[in-house]
Order: C-alpha cells, then structure tokens, then sequence
C-alpha cells in the first residue's frame, strides 16, 4: 500500500502553525503565556484544529521542535562525519554536543517552551533518551571510558551542559556569545573525554 501524502491544505495549515508558534514563543516574555488560541488566531486556523492535530499545547510544541531537531538527527543517522555514524566516537561526541548546543541557541525559545511545558521531567522525553543513549554508546567506545561503568552518568552530565535553560541562562542579553559558548563546551568536552579540543 502506498503512503498518502497529507492534503496540500493540511501542509499549509501545518506551515502556518509552525510559523505563528515560532513567532510567538520567540516574542514572549515567558513560554506560559503563548496560548493554543494565540497560535490559532496569528495561524488562521480554528483553535479545534490544533487540538486535533497535536492534542495539546505540549503536543504542538514536541511537533515544533522535532521539526527542527530533524536535519540534526539525519546527519548523526545517515550524514558524512563529523556526525555521521562512520566519525571515531573521540571525534563524534564533541561534534553531537556542539550540534545540540547550536540547536538550542538558534531556536532556545522552543527548547525552554519544551523543557517547561508538562508535568514530567525533561529527562524522560524521547529525545532526551535518544541522544543520551547515543552518547553513552559512543563514550563505551572509548578506551579511557570502556569497562568503567561510569558512561551513563558522563553522557547525563554532558548533555546538562545543553539544556535550554542553561544555554538561555548564559546567552541571554549580554551573555557570552556564541562562538565563546561553542568553545567553553568544547574545551569542556575535550577534559570529560581526556582529548585535546580540535582546532578551529
């Protein structure tokens, strides 16, 4: 059976919501107060069709983020190095988490709408197991990590170094800026993983 493709109305309408979220999340003062009927009014869409489509808020901003997580998550499944699954894992692992960091900054105002949208814990999303499994893989590969049991909790305190929070904390208006980020992450990979941080 052949896959339907979705309704060229259901693909604008899906542009438009992703659009106004977008717009909205980035000009608010705080994630609480976007609305699904603030989306619906500023998409031009009944309020009942994102609700059918995403279920709720959360559900609408997980659709969001994915999205842009998407191209991310392709180059680390399928893409050349440094991201691609054929990158010695030494080189791998700061690429990933200098990938995320670059994620979060250019779209923190999802990252942190997500990271507090719910009741559960950010840690039990499936992003968040996807990415930790992954890096806990990689840092088994290792010599100086292999057999030492201690590869989960390293892949837990690398990726606490992303979180939205954080990175909106340290970016914020006259934060550090981005290019200094990307190194201070580097550098702080380079002394988890005992490497010397790559040029450039």
């Amino acid at each position: 059976m052949t896959e339907r493709k979705p309704r060229k109305d259901a693909t604008r309408n899906r542009e438009a919501v992703f659009a106004a979220a977008d717009a909205l999340f980035a000009g608010c003062g705080s994630p609480e107060d976007v609305t699904m009927a603030d989306i619906a009014a500023a998409a031009g869409v009944g309020k009942g069709t994102l609700f059918r489509a995403y279920g709720d808020r959360t559900g609408l901003i997980r659709a969001l983020y994915g999205a842009r997580l998407e191209p991310v998550r392709t180059a680390v499944e399928s893409g050349p190095p440094p991201l691609g699954p054929d990158t010695p894992p030494p080189v791998r692992v700061p690429a990933l988490l200098d990938a995320l960091l670059c994620l979060k900054l250019d779209n923190r105002h999802l990252a942190v709408a997500l990271e507090a949208a719910g009741a559960d814990s950010p840690y039990r999303t499936e992003h968040y197991a996807h990415w930790h499994a992954l890096l806990r893989d990689l840092l088994e590969r290792i010599p100086a990590w292999a057999g030492t049991g201690s590869a989960d909790f390293a892949a837990h305190a690398l990726l606490a170094a992303t979180r939205a929070d954080l990175v909106a904390h340290l970016a914020g208006d006259g934060g550090v800026p981005r290019e200094e980020l990307r190194a201070r992450l580097a550098d702080f990979t380079a002394s988890v993983l005992g490497t010397a941080r790559p040029a450039g």
